[in-house]
């Protein structure tokens, strides 16, 4: 079984939903530690749910798939009974082997209690077992999950933003490199250094794991006794690895710590340390917003960068070409030009009502972003935010944003590459991908302009306006070369209703689906950029 696909949210514990009143959830098996996590919820009734689950699942069941009850007062009874014992074992031992999280079985209408052989199988297998009320549907699970992952994912987002603007804060305030690790430190829990050029410890702050060689509380260089513990000599060795080589950055886990090199400027002479006791999902992000700003910090101080940006603006504005100033922002002869808008997010919860839909657009998130990336070189307007990047420093996706990088492109195609940028966050806001570099696998339909497309996609798709199910289902059924039963399982309906469905659609569009080059059409139409969505597309 390959590794399941983990989705764009952060998971649910399975305590979380148990603690939910208006679900009224019971555990009746398995670990009960509180460790399980939950990253969706599906319902199948199929006897072996194996081909159809990708990992992770809180798997719903009503028992509808379960062999009848045993002969009562025959010698077959206890056959029956040890024939459904090894039902239940197969079927658990399935679940498990796909990566199941845990099992809920629905009562009523088919069974008034949860068979005593299922709990005996998810006791053996060690699966979670939630007894489902009456009362309550598998859908209503199902909102109950999403509910609990969009309430962890907007309070992840706020965290990271809260962080950054944290750190901007202590960059900003006098001594700013002390306050800035000791904002870091305290942000990710653990511990923060920089060393300088040869590996010497300038300055840190935070708590290390505390053992026979080391102290407490490492405050700064010296603050520990002796030889340095494991974690401290792992830190500064990783440090190393990074001021060796092409890469900047490294990671390492000593001691159960989670160790983070990243070398800060272009000279690769400073280097910034981070050992954790965990990495939560936006620590990653946390600490390159430290990185970005300590390199703007020892660069000014020590290589004059600042005043190497504010001479090549000058110089722009004076008239110089881009040729003549690139060399004052770095020795790369190559940049990629990033665009960014913010991703739209579902409204908020009623119940929490400080939540946003979407993060803001100003300077502050601009030089986040920009900092997440690995580059100062930011410009915000209209909601837009450009980033420049030297060849080196490859763009990644970034929680709550979509992207659109161009190609490596020389100082004297800045301008081309801002228009292949352009474009890929159009391709990328319409695919709804996270990040899309220019050229990868953009094909023909890239050639066409998006204007021009959605028209011709509105007209082609006017018959199914008002029709959602029917064009998700043709988008699907499309999607899956025009398999019915995997159409059913995607959609989670009945095949007879994807049939009945895509016969509709034949009708109402007045074509043959079964030639290929109509199939083909249609298949673009549905992905046209410039599809109204809220018209039906996808």
């Amino acid at each position: 079984m390959p590794d399941p696909t983990v989705p764009p949210t952060p998971p649910v514990p399975l305590s979380a939903l148990l603690a939910r009143e208006d679900l009224g959830l019971r555990q009746v098996a398995g670990p009960r530690d509180g460790g399980t996590a939950v990253h969706w919820a599906h319902a199948s009734e199929m006897a072996d749910p194996y081909p159809y689950l990708l990992g992770g699942e809180l798997l719903l069941t009503a028992g509808v798939h379960i062999p009848g009850d045993a002969d009562r007062g025959t010698d077959r009874e206890a056959e029956g009974e040890a024939e459904r014992d090894g039902f239940f074992d197969g079927y658990v031992a399935r679940i498990v082997a796909a990566g199941g999280a845990a099992l809920g079985f629905g009562l009523a209408p088919v069974h008034d209690t949860v068979p005593g052989a299922l709990v005996a199988a998810c006791e053996a297998h060690r699966l979670p077992l939630l007894e489902v009320p009456p009362r309550t549907t598998f859908s209503g699970v199902a909102r109950a999950v999403w509910e609990l992952m969009e309430r962890a994912r907007t309070a992840e987002l706020r965290r990271v933003a809260e962080a950054q603007q944290s750190l901007v804060a202590a960059a900003s305030g006098p001594d700013p490199v002390p306050a800035v690790l000791r904002r870091l430190a305290r942000r990710v829990g653990g511990h923060a250094v920089l060393y300088g050029p040869g590996g010497a410890e300038i300055a840190s702050a935070g708590r290390i794991p505390t053992g026979p060689e080391e102290s407490e509380d490492a405050a700064g260089p010296g603050a520990s006794e002796g030889s340095p513990g494991p974690v401290r000599a792992a830190l500064a060795g990783l440090a190393g690895v990074v001021t060796a080589r092409a890469s900047r950055t490294a990671t390492d886990t000593v001691a159960g710590r989670q160790l983070s090199a990243y070398a800060l400027g272009d000279d690769r002479g400073f280097v910034l340390g981070v050992a954790a006791p965990g990495r939560a999902a936006g620590d990653h992000t946390i600490v390159s917003a430290a990185a970005v700003l300590l390199s703007l910090l020892t660069g000014e101080r020590h290589g004059g960068s600042g005043a190497a940006r504010t001479s090549a603006l000058v110089r722009l504005l004076l008239g110089a070409s881009a040729e003549e100033v690139a060399p004052l922002l770095g020795d790369d002869e190559r940049w990629q030009v990033v665009h960014a808008r913010p991703q739209p997010a579902p409204a908020p919860a009623a119940t929490d009502p400080t939540a946003t839909g979407r993060p803001a657009t100003g300077q502050l998130a601009a030089s986040a972003l920009g900092a997440a990336l690995g580059s100062p070189l930011v410009d915000v307007a209209d909601g837009l935010v450009r980033v420049l990047l030297p060849e080196g420093t490859a763009p990644a996706p970034q929680p709550g944003w979509t992207l659109g990088a161009s190609a490596p492109v020389a100082p004297a195609d800045w301008a081309s590459g801002d228009a292949q940028a352009e474009r890929a966050l159009a391709r990328a806001l319409a695919t709804r991908a996270p990040l899309v570099r220019h050229g990868a696998g953009a094909g023909l339909a890239a050639l066409v302009p998006p204007d021009a497309a959605g028209a011709h996609a509105r007209a082609l798709l006017a018959p199914l306006d008002g029709r959602p199910a029917l064009t998700e289902t043709l988008r699907v059924w499309l999607s899956l070369h025009g398999g019915w039963d995997r159409t059913a399982v995607a959609l989670g309906v009945h095949r007879n209703t994807v049939r009945q469905r895509i016969a509709r659609c034949t009708a109402l569009l007045g074509t043959d689906l079964d030639d290929p080059d109509v199939r083909m059409e249609l298949w673009f139409a549905l992905r046209s950029p410039g599809l109204n969505r809220a018209d039906g597309g996808t």
